[in-house]
């Protein structure tokens, strides 16, 4: 039986979450910050991240390991480069986004000019502006991992009132597109 150890607040979890919609597994939601699911998290994962998986005796830290690993076991079709490249992209934004938000919470003004801040803000600005361009080219018009990556971002960006998509109609596109899906809406971190 799969095991999936995760948050149901993280975007990396959540795309996890969604592709394991229709497989029989468990999920186990840790608060990971403190308290006794800290130490789950410990001893499961040294690297102290969401997700994890696990299978009988099988660990798999990361959610594209994860991906990886499951499509081999479950012989999924293979990601192309393209897909690899368009989930860097959506993976710069995610991370810039999450230490911004985990800074934020420990109080830490994340608006002034420095070095550190003003690069994830550039990050998140040039990445979003290639996700745009490749959104109007169709990149994301089919259910697929990037396109789950791709909603969980967006959507956990507006979650925590980090992101807004005024100036990107073809993400904002796709977001509308995909958010009535109903493994989007059980696994969506506002419930």
């Amino acid at each position: 039986m799969l095991t999936l150890y995760g948050s149901t607040t993280s975007p990396y979890v959540r795309r996890i979450r969604i592709i394991l919609h229709s497989i029989a597994h468990s999920f186990v939601n840790l608060q990971i910050f403190s308290g006794p699911d800290r130490e789950t998290l410990r001893n499961r994962n040294p690297a102290l991240k969401v997700p994890m998986l696990v299978d009988g005796e099988q660990n798999v830290f990361d959610s594209r390991v994860i991906h990886r690993y499951l499509s081999q076991r479950f012989s999924w079709p293979a990601l192309s480069w393209d897909d690899e490249n368009q989930l860097t992209l959506i993976d710069a934004v995610n991370d810039s986004m999450v230490q911004m938000f985990l800074l934020s919470k420990t109080d830490v003004d994340t608006s002034v000019d420095k070095l550190y801040f003003t690069l994830q803000r550039e990050r998140i600005s040039t990445s979003l502006d290639a996700l745009e361009a490749l959104s109007k080219q169709g990149a994301f018009t089919q259910w697929h991992y990037p396109s789950i990556c791709l909603f969980s971002m967006l959507d956990w960006g507006m979650f925590r009132e980090l992101l807004s998509l005024d100036a990107y109609p073809g993400l904002t596109e796709v977001h509308q597109r995909f958010c009535q899906r109903e493994d989007v809406k059980i696994t969506d971190p506002r419930l």
